[in-house]
C-alpha cells in the first residue's frame, strides 16, 4: 500500500509539472503578442497623419486569418524575445468603417511564441481615429488562422 502511495504521488507530481510548464509557456507567448501589439498600435498612431498614402479597404480585414498571407505580410516589431522560439509577429491592415466614413481604422494581428514553435498566442486591436479621437478595441483569438 505505501508503494501505490507513493506512485500516485509522483504521478500526481509530474502531472502538476507539466501543468505548470505548459502555463508558462503559454503565458511566455502572450507576452510576445501583447508586446507586439503594443509597438505596432504605437507605430500606426505615429503614421497616422500620412493616413491618406494607404489604401483603405472597404469592411473588416481578413488577411489575417491566411496563415501564408500573414507570414508574407507581418513585420517583427521586437528583434527577439527571450524565452521563445521565435520573435512576435504583428500584421497591419488598414479598412474603412460601413457606418463612419470620416473614420480611418486599422486591424493589427500579432504572435507571440512560446518555447515551441507549436506555442502560439493570437491577439488582435482594432484602432479607429475620428476627428482625432482614437478609440481602441483588443481581443484574444480563440483559435489561430488556416
Amino acid at each position: 500500500m505505501l508503494l501505490t502511495t507513493s506512485a500516485i504521488w509522483f504521478e500526481t507530481s509530474l502531472a502538476s509539472a507539466r501543468a505548470a510548464s505548459n502555463v508558462r509557456d503559454y503565458l511566455q507567448a502572450f507576452h510576445a503578442a501583447d508586446s507586439a501589439l503594443t509597438v505596432c498600435e504605437r507605430e500606426v498612431l505615429a503614421a497616422a497623419s500620412d493616413a491618406s498614402a494607404e489604401p483603405f479597404a472597404q469592411g473588416q480585414p481578413r488577411q489575417w486569418q491566411l496563415e501564408t498571407v500573414f507570414d508574407a505580410g507581418a513585420v517583427t516589431p521586437i528583434a527577439a524575445w527571450p524565452g521563445s522560439s521565435r520573435a512576435p509577429q504583428c500584421l497591419i491592415e488598414p479598412w474603412r468603417l460601413a457606418n463612419r466614413t470620416d473614420a480611418t481604422a486599422w486591424l493589427l494581428t500579432a504572435r507571440g511564441f512560446g518555447r515551441s514553435s507549436e506555442t502560439q498566442v493570437w491577439l488582435q486591436s482594432e484602432l479607429a481615429i475620428e476627428d482625432g479621437a482614437i478609440e481602441r478595441h483588443w481581443r484574444r483569438v480563440a483559435a489561430q488562422p488556416f
